[in-house]
């Protein structure tokens, strides 16, 4: 009787926990990835945008505590070039082999694997960011707004960790190794 009782036990306990923890998936449309890239030696530089393909939080006894979101490296896109040829030319250029080589490695991944609740809904994100097959651990500071269901970030990687290794050939044009990030994520 006391082996029923204990397999119960443990077995009740599975499915409050299966229960506790749920998966909610983005709205692509209240969600958005802006890049950043900057020039070394002198002030600007380019940006645009990237798209999720899908992308989950899980959530545990009323907290985010993970998620698992996969990008559209074919959706690179620059937005800050006005003339059409020039902005095709940059954006074909950064799915090149020396930048992200899309053609090879079409989608990233960013899982996130730890997060750490401050005060004012502010949260400390561990994750691991997955590009061209390379993966690293990355943190970034997060805001969460609860009543707009969202997630606010930005951040910057080191784009040399992934490889992508891009050196211009003039030192007044040298792209920063810094690739900034601007995040919001809605449900």
């Amino acid at each position: 009787m006391r082996k029923i009782s204990i397999t119960l036990i443990c077995f009740l306990n599975i499915i409050y926990s299966l229960k506790a923890q749920e998966k909610l998936p983005i709205n692509l449309k209240k969600s958005s990835i802006q890049w950043i890239g900057e020039y070394t030696f002198y002030f600007g530089g380019h940006e645009g945008t990237i798209n999720f393909i899908d992308g989950h939080f899980i959530k545990n006894n009323e907290k985010i505590t993970g998620g698992e979101f996969t990008i559209d490296m074919n959706s690179l896109k620059s937005t800050d070039i006005d003339n059409e040829k020039a902005r095709k030319n940059l954006d074909d250029h950064l799915k090149d082999p020396d930048f992200f080589d899309v053609k090879k490695y079409p989608k990233a991944y960013l899982i996130i694997t730890k997060v750490d609740y401050y005060e004012n809904n502010t949260v400390r994100i561990e994750a691991d960011f997955t590009i061209k097959e390379i993966t690293k651990s990355i943190n970034f500071r997060a805001t969460l707004d609860y009543k707009n269901q969202t997630l606010k970030t930005k951040f910057k990687i080191d784009r040399r960790r992934w490889n992508v290794n891009y050196t211009s050939k003039m030192r007044d044009g040298a792209i920063s190794d810094a690739i900034g990030f601007i995040v919001e994520i809605g449900l």
